[in-house]
């Protein structure tokens, strides 16, 4: 994704002979002639693939927030649309879609950009759509410690769409609330009005 810190997982790296093999094994085992042209290079491509989407497990996501800067700014910041890539964990199928993040500052912001820096190191292991809510609400919470924080993560999983029930275009939406967002029907009513404009 342009403008987004590359995450790369160098464990892979360190053991691209044995996850190729693996690889190798694997195709052969779903009954693939491995010596065939077009999958000859597969293992290898798999593997340079799997250093970049799982590059969220050479960062802590609650480092990504970085440097945050005192501002007497105590009305809602939103950064919505912020697209994203993951895996399940159940099936290693793709998901992706949006988040949209919403806090209510009580002093200390954080540079825009770091908040897409999260969903990436969030999103880029294998994961469940309702743990990369939580957890970037909750690493909002311990490290901006805002008045409050919400957010809204938009997925379509291919473990459903393309395999099991096949339901193709299916989308599911999960949110987390925390803080003033939690008590407050005005200020969740107008985060997800601005989301949705």
């Amino acid at each position: 994704m342009a403008g987004v810190k590359d995450y790369v997982n160098t464990r892979v790296g360190d053991n691209r002979e044995q996850i190729e093999h693996h690889v190798r094994e694997i195709l052969k085992l779903i009954g693939e002639d491995v010596e065939r042209e077009g999958l000859l290079d597969t293992p290898a491509r798999v593997t340079r693939m799997y250093e970049e989407i799982f590059g969220g497990y050479e960062v802590d996501p609650r480092d990504v927030l970085g440097v945050t800067f005192e501002e007497n700014h105590e009305e809602l910041v939103i950064v919505k649309d912020i697209v994203y890539y993951s895996q399940c964990e159940h099936h290693m199928a793709p998901f992706f879609g949006k988040v949209h993040i919403g806090y209510i500052p009580s002093g200390r912001i954080a540079g825009l950009s770091k908040l897409a820096r999260l969903v990436e190191a969030v999103t880029r292991r294998l994961q469940v759509q309702e743990r990369i809510t939580s957890q970037i609400a909750d690493i909002m919470d311990e490290v901006l410690k805002p008045q409050g924080v919400m957010v809204v993560v938009e997925g379509e999983h291919l473990c459903m769409c393309a395999r099991g029930v096949k339901k193709p275009g299916s989308k599911t939406v999960t949110s987390a609330v925390r803080g003033t967002f939690r008590k407050d029907a005005a200020s969740r009513a107008e985060f997800l009005s601005l989301i949705k404009e």
